[in-house]
């Protein structure tokens, strides 16, 4: 998992040995749905290793509420089949000088879909190495590990892909050699508490962010009115009122995205 263009496609062909995934190397992303690719354990044949890829949030074509929906319903009906996962590893580009608004809401994204309880069966991957000095990499390093504070504490761990298969299979192999995970939070709520994904920590997380979003807006356009005054022709964005905002969080695709569109879910899971 991840944010988009951070490097997930690039981890599963470099563990794999070869390209099973496409790569992006511009700014639009290639993962829009749940991907998986299948290899037999290098050293155990009798065992298979199943790489699951998801879309990152922030995608230039999807919103992230679609984005959200695609990985809940998926991870509700492989819990809800009996599958469990052996763990996730959260790719995080070193390259990052500033830990922005964007980064954080995805972080808070994931820890929520996770819950703290998995926090063992996580791992931090750093990535794009080559983009960055040395020590500039290592102090970056340093501060994502206070940004992860929490899942560190729980018992996530940090490692750095190199791009190299040796990096990529030894994160394989420590996850793998855990536990499987019972279940993540939103499995959890959404299967055994029968929770709409609205309802969820992370549905209501982002939930708020989009308020915020909203609220942001408001007064965005409040400030351009007061420096625009009472122009004759003013700009059409800048004239949409405060109540149509308001009843675009209560009644259009802001609000909605997480009623009726994500409240979907469970009718197409099947909740024991």
């Amino acid at each position: 998992m991840g944010p988009t263009g951070v490097g997930k496609s690039a981890f599963i062909n470099t563990a794999i040995g070869k390209d099973v995934t496409e790569v992006g190397y511009d700014l639009e992303s290639c993962t829009a749905t749940m991907t998986h690719a299948v290899i037999p354990h290098p050293r155990d044949p009798t065992r298979r290793v199943v790489f699951v890829e998801t879309p990152g949030f922030d995608d230039i074509y999807e919103d992230d509420t679609e984005i959200l929906r695609r990985i809940a319903v998926w991870l509700a009906h492989s819990y809800s089949d009996g599958i469990r996962l052996a763990g996730i590893i959260y790719l995080q580009q070193v390259t990052q000088a500033q830990m922005w608004g964007t980064t954080r809401k995805n972080s808070v994204m994931f820890e929520k879909l996770c819950g703290i309880e998995s926090a063992q069966n996580v791992i931090i991957a750093t990535t794009k190495w080559g983009n960055v000095k040395p020590d500039e990499g290592e102090r970056r390093a340093s501060q994502l590990e206070t940004f992860w504070e929490d899942m560190l504490s729980a018992g996530s761990q940090m490692a750095r892909f190199d791009k190299s298969h040796k990096s990529a299979w030894a994160m394989v192999e420590t996850i793998i050699s855990k536990k499987p995970l019972d279940a993540l939070q939103i499995q959890n709520e959404m299967v055994n508490l029968g929770k709409r994904l609205p309802q969820t920590e992370a549905g209501n997380t982002l939930r708020t962010s989009l308020k915020n979003l909203v609220a942001e807006h408001k007064k965005t356009i409040r400030e351009l009115r007061s420096e625009k005054g009472h122009a004759e022709h003013e700009d059409t964005d800048l004239t949409t009122s405060v109540d149509d905002i308001d009843q675009l969080m209560k009644h259009n695709s802001i609000y909605d995205a997480l009623g009726e569109h994500l409240e979907m879910v469970c009718h197409s899971t099947t909740v024991s």
